[in-house]
């Protein structure tokens, strides 16, 4: 990849889930590192972006029944976009090229006490030149603790669900317990983001909050598009 085409650090980019040709979150956010082979991105409270309305409810609620209408409204095609502010944690998030899931740094907002590791399972990222990148999360995550020791699966019944409406098909199914085990393995092998153990990081204060530009929910290409 040429130079051209990686994202400089300090520049904002935009983070998207993309399904059936829409836009299901879009996500300012801080580049940190970009080698080309891994995208690295900041944020941290006071962020806006964009998200279904019913992940709205079921996140300020905690209403299982709305978090449930959630995924069939994207199944359905059939949802609304709402802004969410992000609140009380800090995040750094490494994107790895071709790969179909990305591993995030959870700390605190206020005493940047390490929380979590948190790997998404999600659609192998495309990127879209001076703006960010296009991806879809597909529910299921493995959380890992800060020193690495320990870890459990999150959001099985989501992704069983996601399996059910037909959201994660059989192709995509493959590729996702492939990636279970490359998880597994770079956790075991203390390899990709895992190298160096926790990362030492905190948002500078003079940093600008990363803001969306317009356009951001505009129609996108469909995920079907990573197929080979």
């Amino acid at each position: 990849m040429t130079d051209t085409n990686l994202f400089r650090p300090g520049a904002t980019v935009v983070r998207r889930d993309v399904h059936a040709g829409r836009v299901w979150t879009a996500m300012p956010q801080r580049v940190i590192d970009d080698t080309g082979h891994v995208l690295t991105l900041a944020y941290w409270p006071g962020i806006e972006s964009l998200a279904p309305a019913t992940w709205i409810t079921s996140t300020r609620t905690g209403d299982d029944t709305a978090r449930r209408q959630c995924l069939a409204d994207l199944a359905a095609g059939a949802w609304t976009l709402g802004p969410h502010r992000w609140e009380n944690t800090e995040l750094l998030s490494h994107f790895l090229a071709g790969e179909w899931f990305s591993v995030h740094c959870f700390q605190d907002a206020i005493t940047h006490e390490p929380l979590r590791w948190y790997v998404n399972f999600e659609h192998p990222y495309r990127r879209r030149p001076g703006v960010g990148i296009d991806t879809m999360d597909l529910a299921l995550d493995l959380v890992i603790t800060p020193d690495l020791a320990g870890h459990h699966w999150k959001d099985q019944q989501e992704y069983a669900q996601l399996r059910r409406l037909g959201v994660v098909d059989d192709y995509v199914g493959r590729q996702i317990e492939r990636a279970r085990g490359r998880a597994i393995g770079m956790l075991d092998d203390r390899t990709g983001p895992f190298a160096g153990g926790w990362p030492t990081w905190a948002p500078d204060p003079s940093w600008p909050l990363p803001t969306l530009p317009p356009g951001a929910d505009e129609a996108a290409t469909s995920a079907t598009a990573y197929r080979p």
